[in-house]
This record gives C-alpha cells, sequence and structure tokens, in this order.
C-alpha cells in the first residue's frame, strides 16, 4: 500500500468511526489500532471514551489529541517504571506542537466553537479528527514507529 494510501485509509477509518457514533478520542485509538493490528483489547479501548469533548465536554484538550496520544502510549509507553518515560514524553510533545500547528489551538472549546450535538459541532469534529489521524500517520512515518506487522 502506497504512503499516500495509507495516510488516507487511516484518515477516513478515523472518519467513519467518528461518523459511527465514537467520539474523537475513540474513533483515533478505535482506527490505529484497528488498521495497524496494534494489540489492545476492546476492554482497553474503553480508557479513550472520557476524553470526547475536550475530557468529557469540559473543553479542553482535544479529544482527538488525546486519542493520538493514547496511540502514542501504545507504541512507545512503558509497561514498568524501570523503563524510560522519555521517548513517549519527547513524542508526546512533539506531536502537540504539530497538532498545535496545524489547528492553531489544542483546546477543544477554541477549536470548536459550535454548541455540542449541533450539526456544526459534528461537520468541525469529524475533519477534526480525520485531519488528526492524517497527521498522526505522517508523525509515525517520519519518526519510524509505525509498527511491522501491518
Amino acid at each position: 500500500m502506497s504512503e499516500q494510501n495509507q495516510k488516507e485509509t487511516a484518515k477516513d477509518l478515523a472518519g467513519q468511526y467518528f461518523k459511527e457514533g465514537y467520539n474523537c478520542a475513540e474513533s483515533v485509538v478505535r482506527a490505529f489500532r484497528d488498521f495497524y493490528k496494534l494489540d489492545v483489547s476492546d476492554e482497553a479501548l474503553r480508557m479513550a471514551s472520557g476524553f470526547g469533548g475536550g475530557l468529557g465536554h469540559a473543553g479542553c484538550m482535544c479529544g482527538a489529541l488525546s486519542g493520538a496520544t493514547m496511540v502514542l502510549g501504545m507504541l512507545q509507553g512503558r509497561v514498568n517504571k524501570e523503563q524510560s518515560r522519555g521517548p513517549v514524553y519527547g513524542s508526546a510533545h512533539e506531536f502537540h506542537e504539530v497538532f498545535t500547528k496545524q489547528f492553531g489551538a489544542a483546546c477543544c472549546r477554541i477549536l470548536n466553537p459550535h454548541e455540542f450535538g449541533s450539526q456544526e459541532q459534528r461537520r468541525t469534529c469529524l475533519k477534526i479528527t480525520s485531519t488528526t489521524a492524517g497527521i498522526l500517520l505522517k508523525y509515525l512515518e517520519d519518526k519510524q514507529l509505525l509498527p511491522t506487522n501491518n
């Protein structure tokens, strides 16, 4: 599969999950889990649920950004305290910068000021969610963090 086709697939899959009713964080995490066949259970995916709407509609950090950070954790996170948290911290910080440069902010209420549940809000979140999946894929490719089992 070409790089462009992979990028479009990641974007499309995240967008498809959002359209099906998953929130932004769930959509990004689920898309990468499914597309790259990551060893993440459905039960583990439940952790993404509270991040939608900028942490449960608090309007703070965008759920798509939170979901992307969770994907980085899936790929670089540590499983014990002896392991370094440096790689995932570095990637999370750097991706936050990439996201902020792309969208101009990381805060949900700034990115999407429309009333929750409105057509405008759904449209804006769909665009942010699918675009985030695309920029995450590019970031993972550039940093050579993509899993090799696909």
